[in-house]
């Protein structure tokens, strides 16, 4: 799915086949979990292949480095070459893209000694579909601000996310909640979550949640067309009062909530906030014009 016999990756300062590319067993990422990682997506848009908000990922994967002792010996200009180089080389126009910094071998729980770099480009389509999403709360909570930095990207964090997301499934949902350890609404296992109440949208603040650089656009879009956003603790109740919702990222893009926990939300879709913004988002990936709804306007 991910590569075939023909893929190429940028993997320790070269562009080789995905299959012969090889990597140590004693790396401390392996054995901990110990590394960074971004989600970026390329567009075939109108002015050629665009990979959207570049920068702002190379710059926050620079910060979760550093905020874990990763060592970041790259300059993100030429990481971001290196991508359309990638994207390039696999004919691809529409991608994932996944950079991923490891650590070399080291058994000691002290920070990385040495770094290495990995990107890897394949088509992928929304990660959570296109239909709206039935969603359960999760006996998981969200990993605390106490004992990580729930701010940077890091792979081991992700754990915590395969759990939430394999028990929604195992009970025949869609995708999970999280909430906080205070039990605040956090954040879906790999998207952030907005909701609609009386025309206002409201989201999570930051604390608890990975601030997701899809969750800055949207912010972003809403000023621009007049929706007001309201960042705040939002409790489970709030949630199930809501109007509509959906979640957020940069593999799922916009994509809206039908339910959580069996209960419907009341605003059909086509006419929600939700579903003007999904259509601002596509727009604003695609190098398209946006036009406001009437309904906004």
């Amino acid at each position: 799915m991910y590569y075939n016999e023909n893929t190429i990756i940028y993997f320790n300062g070269g562009y080789v086949k995905a299959s012969e590319a090889k990597g140590n067993v004693f790396d401390q990422s392996l054995h901990y979990g110990y590394a960074v990682f971004e989600g970026i997506r390329a567009y075939d848009t109108k002015n050629g292949v665009r990979i959207f908000k570049a920068k702002e990922h190379f710059d926050r994967m620079e910060f979760s480095c550093k905020a874990v002792g990763i060592p970041y010996p790259y300059n993100n200009e030429e990481l971001i070459a290196i991508c359309y180089q990638v994207l390039e080389r696999n004919h691809l126009k529409d991608a994932y893209l996944r950079p991923l910094v490891t650590t070399t071998p080291n058994m000691s729980l002290t920070k990385g000694i040495s770094s290495q770099l990995l990107i890897a480009a394949w088509a992928w389509g929304a990660y959570l579909g296109d239909k709206l999403l039935n969603i359960c709360t999760s006996s998981y909570r969200r990993i605390t601000p106490a004992s990580f930095k729930v701010e940077a990207k890091i792979s081991g964090h992700y754990v915590n996310s395969i759990m939430a997301t394999q028990e929604a499934k195992d009970q025949g949902f869609d995708e999970a909640l999280l909430l906080d350890v205070e039990g605040y609404v956090a954040e879906g296992p790999g998207a952030n979550i907005f909701i609609e109440k009386d025309n206002v949208l409201y989201t999570p603040q930051t604390g608890s949640i990975l601030p997701g650089i899809t969750r800055a656009t949207v912010i972003g879009l809403c000023a621009e067309i007049g929706i007001e956003v309201i960042e705040k603790k939002i409790r489970p109740e709030e949630v199930y009062a809501a109007d509509s919702a959906f979640y957020c990222g940069t593999a799922a893009e916009v994509i809206g909530i039908a339910s959580l926990d069996k209960r419907l939300f009341p605003k059909k879709w086509n006419t929600s906030l939700g579903a003007v913004i999904q259509e601002a988002y596509k727009n604003l990936v695609l190098d398209k014009k946006f036009r406001t709804s009437p309904t906004l306007a």
